[in-house]
């Protein structure tokens, strides 16, 4: 049954991760706007400087052909007086037509797309040609001009606009894809960074819960009867020193860059301290301390090391089985905190003192308090070891 429970609750929370929350969501989409437009402005922006380049280049590509055509029909026609032969024929690309003006702005061969034109030398477009006239043949064979006219021009811009355009399109659906996957990719630390936080914050509202609800009892009974039983004042004590370990975590957690002063204390003290301060959480579950302590001294704020002995006191008390016994030696420089409990699982060892990190979710908390005893031990150059099976119990070794 417990292993059932515990796979349905594993499946819940992989399915309230995958649901965005409205602020996950509005970041996601913020993200992903933001990521796609300014990727459309530059793409667009490219797109217009290449379209511009291309155009630039065709246009003086198509100047040239005409102008090398009128100048080759123009030199036949120069050619054909002054040998007095009969004027040949020039090759004329079929998407080009040519037609030559005599003095008297009459067409005397070809013809031109619109009669209209005005007839003097220049280059321009017209109904979507290019016309060139030209003045080259200098009156010979009394032809004014060389009239190149042709659509190619237009015809190869068509073609450009919609290659650039099936480019930019098949590059933003590209990008958009992309952006879609770095905004998926963007918003997971995100994502679990809220889960943890939320988490988090309802792991604290079930812990403040119980010993808030036991001292909301033992004062009504107090209330009712007129008078603290040993019982009562017990429920009290235990309670109270739960919401103030509480509190001594969030406050390290909130203000951990407040310095401490360091002083020279014997450890060996406080860990006593420390055994006896639990001792009444131990004994709702009827755990037994095996104690054995030589005398160390060490120089560390005395509420830094009182925090670290209760956080790994207190989770050898929450997870040890009932009846069992929790031992504690300080021998050599070296403490071990040693339980009877439940374990912890191989693979989620080395995540364990990672915050919001629990290597179960037997008897609650919240995940910071292996963190916080890491924190310490990092900050004051306290090596930490941990040994632990599943079922068997788990060793905690600090090197002083």
């Amino acid at each position: 049954m417990q292993i059932r429970s515990a796979h349905k609750e594993e499946q819940g929370t992989d399915m309230s991760r995958s649901a965005m929350t409205d602020l996950e969501k509005r970041s996601f989409y913020s993200f992903l706007g933001l990521y796609i437009i300014s990727s459309f402005l530059f793409i667009s922006l490219v797109g217009y400087w290449y379209y511009a380049a291309q155009k630039s280049a065709l246009e003086n590509e198509t100047y040239y052909k005409l102008e090398h055509l009128a100048d080759v029909k123009a030199g036949e026609i120069i050619i054909s007086q002054m040998s007095g032969s009969e004027l040949r024929e020039v090759y004329v690309p079929k998407n080009i037509k040519l037609a030559l003006i005599d003095m008297d702005n009459k067409v005397v061969e070809g013809t031109l797309v619109d009669p209209s034109i005005k007839l003097e030398p220049g280059y321009f477009e017209k109904d979507g040609y290019t016309i060139l006239i030209s003045d080259a043949p200098r009156e010979h064979l009394n032809i004014k001009y060389v009239v190149v006219q042709s659509k190619m021009l237009s015809t190869q811009l068509v073609q450009l606009k919609k290659s650039v355009m099936n480019v930019l399109i098949a590059v933003f659906i590209f990008i958009s894809l992309v952006a879609w996957m770095l905004s998926r990719f963007f918003m997971k630390p995100i994502r679990e960074r809220v889960f943890q936080i939320e988490r988090f914050i309802n792991d604290i509202t079930h812990e403040l819960n119980t010993p808030i609800s036991s001292l909301t009892m033992a004062t009504d009974q107090a209330l009712k009867r007129g008078e603290c039983t040993p019982k009562t004042m017990n429920n009290i004590s235990i309670s109270t020193r739960q919401l103030y370990d509480i509190y001594r975590s969030l406050t390290y957690l909130n203000f951990n860059k407040k310095e401490e002063v360091s002083e020279v204390l014997n450890i060996d003290e406080v860990l006593q301290k420390s055994v006896e301060y639990y001792k009444p959480l131990a004994e709702i579950k009827r755990i037994e301390f095996d104690v054995d302590l030589e005398k160390t001294t060490c120089v560390i704020p005395e509420s830094r090391i009182t925090l670290l002995f209760g956080n790994i006191i207190g989770n050898a008390i929450k997870y040890s089985s009932p009846r069992s016994h929790i031992e504690i030696s300080l021998k050599n420089r070296i403490l071990t905190i040693k339980d009877e409990g439940i374990g912890i699982d191989p693979k989620k060892q080395k995540d364990i003192f990672k915050k919001f990190k629990r290597g179960t979710d037997y008897s609650g908390g919240f995940g910071v308090g292996l963190n916080i005893v890491k924190s310490i031990c990092d900050e004051y150059g306290i090596k930490i070891e941990l040994d632990s099976k599943p079922g068997v119990g788990t060793e905690f070794r600090l090197y002083l």
